[in-house]
């Protein structure tokens, strides 16, 4: 799928994709209208959901397994209150992304730590009143005596 990052501007600094993003991506990438692919997508959507509900369970190549697993019944406290609270038990979907979506997500921690050396790098040198980074070393720094003349 191409770059639906690009079009898309962040929400209250977070980046939110609809629904409608994706099918309006997907139909311009494989050229079928929206409303043919908005279809094909609900039913996706629609598919997972009731093997979710018959299976308890849906595992998609290359992404990720969905599965719904049973909470157990617990004891909480109210935060205003203080007061304990019985939670029943429930039932909770989960999901493990596959192998190729951690490898993407682990890619995007190291872009963003290179980002952020580079910062600190920049502002280290910034203060440091140099353009340059690292500073020299004391054999490339001049004499006394070069100083003095």
């Amino acid at each position: 799928m191409g770059s639906i990052w690009t079009r898309i501007a962040p929400r209250n600094g977070n980046f939110v994709v609809t629904k409608k993003e994706i099918v309006k991506t997907i139909s311009e990438e494989i050229g079928l209208t929206q409303l043919k692919t908005k279809e094909i997508v609900q039913k996706t959507f629609d598919a997972i959901v009731e093997t979710l509900v018959e299976d308890h369970r849906i595992e998609l190549r290359n992404f990720g397994v969905f599965e719904v697993k049973k909470r157990a019944a617990r004891k909480a406290r109210n935060p205003r209150t203080g007061d304990k609270v019985d939670v029943p038990e429930k039932f909770v979907v989960t999901f493990k992304p596959g192998k190729e979506m951690e490898a993407r997500v682990r890619e995007l921690e190291l872009q963003a730590q290179a980002e952020r050396e580079a910062r600190e790098r920049a502002e280290a040198a910034r203060l440091n009143g140099s353009a340059g980074y690292p500073p020299p070393s004391p054999e490339q720094m001049p004499s006394s005596s070069e100083q003095t003349s």
